[in-house]
């Protein structure tokens, strides 16, 4: 028995060796049998959980996991002045960041190289798409607007950075409640609590109750690796370090195409395979959207 688990041991530690030394070998091994090193098949994303309300001081925000890659998102709306050319409409800021504990790779007092590319990459999606309607942030045309605030935390980055950091945007989206505010005598704007929301105002609400922000489309997205012949969806940071060649699809609600994105890597990528990642996409699609309403579902209720 005693021998038996030594043996079991020793060859664990082989396997972890080889993997650490020859990590392309490695993971091609495993490729030649259409499995990966975490049970998965070639095509499947990992596992996703999505809490909405996870910061309770913001007016909307998320909590995102896939795999172990996750993301926090918070949208803090505050009054601003709309600008001359667009007096009808508010703002979205977006930045991410990823301290120090999210990875190794991430060193105290040096921002993180990822950082920038991804802020980058989410506002050009969320603007493109059409998401948000951005009148649904005015208030009053050419005095005050809203101007939406969403930072996005990575706790945890373990591949498909992007894809994680858009689902919680997504989602905080989604739980995002827009204050009952009035006009005060000043002619400024000025938040309704909810104790005195009930009281008698010396002047007319500019909007009656909190509502939701109406999302004219959900733009999810799906990041696979191209290495030879094989295409992997939802790659971990490993997967991502090894095999360099990364393409992210992204579509709307009505699985339309609303950007693609391919930053290098050696592979070139064909017609066929690019047709294969949003044949992959549009399946993860699904699955993203039956999740993201599950968590919104919850949250209504409770």
């Amino acid at each position: 028995m005693a021998a038996a688990s030594g043996s079991d041991l020793s060859s664990e530690m082989e396997v972890d060796a080889f993997r650490r030394l020859f990590p392309l070998s490695f993971h091609e091994r495993h490729l030649l049998k259409s499995i990966r090193p975490d049970g998965r098949t070639l095509g499947k994303a990992r596992d996703t959980i999505i809490s909405v309300g996870a910061v309770t001081s913001a007016n909307g925000s998320a909590l995102t996991k896939i795999g172990c890659t996750t993301m926090l998102a918070a949208i803090k709306l505050e009054v601003m002045t709309p600008t001359v050319e667009s007096p009808d409409e508010g703002c979205i800021a977006i930045d991410f960041h990823m301290p120090p504990i999210c990875s190794p790779i991430v060193r105290p007092g040096r921002p993180a190289e990822a950082a920038p590319v991804v802020a980058k990459q989410l506002s050009g999606t969320i603007l493109s798409s059409g998401m948000i309607d951005l009148k649904e942030l005015s208030l009053v045309s050419g005095k005050a607007a809203w101007m939406a605030y969403l930072d996005i935390y990575c706790l945890d980055a373990d591949g498909s950075l992007f894809d994680a950091a858009l689902l919680s945007a997504v989602a905080a989206f989604s739980h995002l409640q827009i204050p009952v505010v009035s006009l005060n005598d000043e002619g400024r704007i000025v938040l309704i609590s909810e104790d005195n929301g009930g009281g008698k105002l010396e002047k007319e609400p500019v909007n009656k109750e909190k509502r939701k922000l109406k999302l004219a489309t959900i733009p999810l997205s799906l990041t696979c690796i191209l290495h030879k012949n094989y295409i992997l969806a939802d790659p971990t940071a490993e997967e991502e370090s090894i095999m360099e060649t990364l393409v992210t699809v992204v579509l709307d609600s009505s699985s339309q195409l609303v950007s693609l994105y391919k930053p290098g890597g050696p592979v070139l990528a064909q017609t066929s395979a690019i047709q294969d990642c949003v044949a992959l996409t549009r399946q993860r699609l699904k699955e993203l959207q039956k999740i993201l309403n599950e968590a919104i579902s919850d949250m209504e209720v409770d």
